[in-house]
């Protein structure tokens, strides 16, 4: 059952990630939405991965307090990247609201894309989950 609720995580996160591959390859690229799709793949990614710990968090997008209960279950993820994944959580709220309305550029949207991409593959490895099982 909790493996299925893992999956379920994974599969979401996949999504988000496929969303972005694409918007960063269509005629008009749309930065705001690949960065905002990064920032909700690895937001899944991280819960994915605390579920697997049976660690109960709350319904918050912050990437950065995800990650440090992450370390807290496994210091090897201080190998990742805090001040990159971090700054992906403004993607999540604060660009959504006409105060902080923001277009990235194309090289943070390539940017977002590849820290989302790095957090997959290493939680992958550390769930010991196969790609194609997506």
């Amino acid at each position: 059952m909790k493996r299925e609720i893992i999956l379920r995580w994974l599969r979401k996160a996949e999504s988000d990630l496929k969303s972005a591959r694409i918007l960063l390859d269509a005629r008009d690229v749309v930065t705001d939405t690949i960065c905002f799709h990064c920032q909700q793949a690895i937001e899944k990614y991280l819960k994915a991965f605390l579920t697997s710990k049976n660690v109960r968090f709350e319904r918050i997008h912050d990437l950065l307090t995800l990650l440090e209960l992450c370390i807290q279950k496994d210091k090897d993820f201080e190998k990742l990247d805090k001040e990159r994944i971090s700054e992906l959580t403004f993607y999540a709220v604060d660009l959504r609201y006409p105060d902080e309305f923001y277009i990235p550029s194309i090289e943070e949207a390539k940017s977002a894309l590849n820290i989302a991409t790095e957090v997959k593959e290493f939680i992958l490895q550390k769930l010991e989950i196969n790609e194609k099982e997506l």
